[in-house]
């Protein structure tokens, strides 16, 4: 039986930055981070699409961006180790929503929203539309939701930035799975691995991504999430474009960016929950590529250059995180079910988090809106903008 202080459940970028963030903030104890692949090969931040943006339609979510953004952009100097620049290849290229008849009011909406928070979001006419995709078909549309200080970056990279800070700062990277999280009259003791080794701590975070459900119910502590797969597919076209592109959403939910000299591409097709990492090319074929061709001229003669799935950890009540202390078990932190956000959030999310551990309250922003308690009270944190 090994003791230790406080014990994080998954290495992937939410867990590796609450515990940088703990250590920054001044946390004492011993962290174990339990990661039980150590390669990252099925972890959900590499495999994300790395889309950063402010352009959410709840005043928490702006709130989490606006201050992940800034974070993202002096990320580089910010967590260098030993003088080597952490790159995480932000590029603001922007984030674009393009908008038919049927859901140009609810963009008009949310513009006004984010801009009470000082998002510098637009609306643009099919017109200045072409000025930031000239080959962009526009026939259809009657303009679009866009911020050019959003992008996208590359995740593992950002990923390995905390996790080297974090191992930096003292934290421990064991590479074994978690089982269960062990509790007695709704306090935590600690957690069991599936070896049937037993770790002894009185706080327990759960950043277990797509897995996390899984771990919470075997503790007794069943939540909302369950884990989709989602495509993503690199292609490559015979006739480059004009401009580099935003990240570009097209009113059918797919999207699409430049990566690279290449493009990727996604869509959050309706599958069954579970842990399933194969990808097919008719997926691009059937559900991609004609929406992408009828979209961008250019895309109409496009090749597959190759393509991957990961997980969303997909919170089924309102597709947002489920962040803090679970009501039933004392020393149960939760930084989970972030319905592909995660990636975008961690910054604000590890900062909060740690703050709440060591402090007691949140500090820089207040997270309760994301509290597990918001399911039993009926106060769903409805997010309109899930790509």
């Amino acid at each position: 039986m090994r003791q230790t202080d406080l014990i994080i459940i998954g290495g992937g970028v939410i867990g590796s930055s609450v515990a940088y963030h703990l250590l920054k903030e001044g946390f004492e104890g011993e962290i174990l981070i339990f990661e039980k692949d150590s390669l990252y090969e099925y972890s959900s931040t590499p495999r994300s699409a790395g889309g950063i943006r402010q352009l959410f339609t709840t005043g928490i979510n702006i709130q989490i961006s606006r201050y992940s953004l800034q974070k993202y952009l002096t990320f580089p100097e910010d967590m260098a180790v030993n003088g080597e620049l952490a790159e995480i290849d932000f590029r603001q290229h922007g984030y674009f929503f393009l908008a038919q008849d049927e859901n140009w009011a609810e963009l008009k909406a949310q513009a006004e929203l984010q801009q009470s928070y000082g998002v510098p979001s637009q609306l643009l006419t099919p017109d200045e539309l072409q000025n930031v995709i000239p080959e962009l078909t526009t026939d259809d549309l009657v303009g679009g939701l866009y911020c050019a200080e959003d992008g996208y970056l590359d995740p593992y990279s950002v990923m390995q930035g905390y996790a080297k800070n974090a191992k930096q700062l003292g934290a421990t990277f064991v590479c074994e799975q978690v089982e269960r999280i062990t509790h007695e009259a709704g306090v935590v003791t600690g957690v069991e691995t599936a070896t049937g080794d037993c770790y002894q701590a009185p706080l327990v975070i759960n950043c277990a991504g797509g897995w996390a459900a899984q771990i919470s119910e075997n503790s007794g502590f069943p939540i909302p999430v369950i884990p989709l797969k989602r495509q993503i597919i690199q292609f490559d076209i015979e006739e480059p474009l004009a401009k580099q592109l935003p990240l570009t959403v097209d009113p059918s939910g797919v999207y699409f960016r430049h990566e690279g000299q290449y493009f990727i591409s996604g869509f959050s097709e309706k599958v069954t929950p579970g842990f399933d990492f194969s990808w097919k090319r008719s997926f691009f074929m059937e559900q991609l590529w004609p929406i992408l061709g009828h979209r961008v001229k250019n895309f109409e003669h496009a090749k597959i250059i190759s393509g991957w799935a990961g997980l969303y950890a997909h919170n089924t009540e309102d597709q947002n995180a489920i962040v803090g202390e679970h009501p039933e078990a004392k020393g149960y932190y939760m930084a989970c079910g972030f319905s592909g956000h995660g990636m975008q959030q961690a910054p604000a999310v590890g900062q909060c988090l740690a703050e709440l551990i060591h402090y007691g309250q949140y500090e820089t922003l207040d997270l309760r809106p994301l509290r597990f308690e918001r399911f039993k009270e009926n106060d769903l944190l409805i997010e309109g903008a899930i790509v």
